[in-house]
């Protein structure tokens, strides 16, 4: 497989507390099996949808301070992780875990764009990432939610140099990223103070394929996990968003149910 292009999503992964319940929740959910836990690596385990790596849980590191908030993060492809963690600084953003090499799978960083936004830097060795997206069960799309979209857009495109377009509705302000072909990479929307509260930090919202988001959702609420919004129709898919029983936000969109015509971009 040839390397993907600096800026493109390659991975997701979440911490949990309790990664057997993880384990059980998206196993029924996205219909997710799991490998042996990696014990060298913090027991870092991998979950698969028809044989092909989507995600990984893991359980939180030893000595971390309190209870972690569970929350997926999102990897962005690098060529050299050093580099881009250099050009975070330089944009603003603070790295929060320096490059660090995962034997032999590759490099990961993670860091915080200016308006609080947690992401991470995959540099792909034998591990190069997703190896399969936009399939029910796996990773489909990811939005940046930011209360600061000027610093948000001016940082991503900075680090990654991302195209920048904002859909023509005067009521939305809504952006996508693209690394100069047709199809976008990433979105971004803006935290209303009306739709979330001050507690709820910036985050990005992964989008997870299903064959009915209205069935996803169902066996979701079933296992302790609450509808957030939706299911709704939209020309992109019908989605919703979801917490899990531990507080990982997520989403899950079917994309053959569209309703509505595409917007246009400026």
């Amino acid at each position: 497989m040839a390397a993907r292009p600096e800026g493109t999503p390659v991975w997701t992964d979440a911490m949990f507390t309790d990664v057997e319940g993880a384990k059980t929740f998206y196993g029924d959910v996205l219909g997710w099996t799991f490998g042996e836990s990696s014990s060298e690596f913090g027991n870092y385990t991998q979950a698969f949808k028809g044989g092909k790596a989507v995600a990984a849980v893991v359980p939180p590191m030893p000595g971390q301070d309190g209870e972690p908030q569970s929350a997926w993060c999102l990897y962005f492809a690098s060529p050299d992780a050093a580099a881009t963690a250099e050009k975070i600084r330089r944009a603003g953003g603070t790295v929060l875990m320096e490059p660090m090499r995962v034997g032999d799978f590759g490099t990961m960083c993670l860091a915080q764009d200016p308006s609080g936004v947690t992401f991470g830097v995959w540099q792909g060795g034998t591990h190069e990432g997703f190896e399969r997206e936009g399939e029910p069960g796996a990773y489909a799309w990811a939005e940046v939610f930011t209360r600061e979209p000027g610093k948000a857009d001016a940082f991503f495109t900075e680090v990654f140099d991302f195209g920048s377009k904002k859909i023509k509705d005067e009521h939305m302000d809504y952006r996508v990223f693209d690394l100069g072909g047709p199809e976008p990479v990433l979105g971004r929307m803006v935290m209303s103070d009306e739709d979330f509260p001050a507690e709820i930090p910036p985050y990005i919202q992964v989008y997870f394929a299903v064959d009915n988001c209205d069935k996803a959702v169902e066996r979701a609420e079933a296992l302790g996990g609450r509808k957030v919004f939706g299911p709704m129709d939209s020309p992109f898919g019908r989605f919703a968003a979801i917490l899990d029983p531990q507080g990982a936000a997520f989403a899950v969109i079917d994309e053959k149910t569209t309703v509505g015509d595409m917007p246009e971009f400026a």
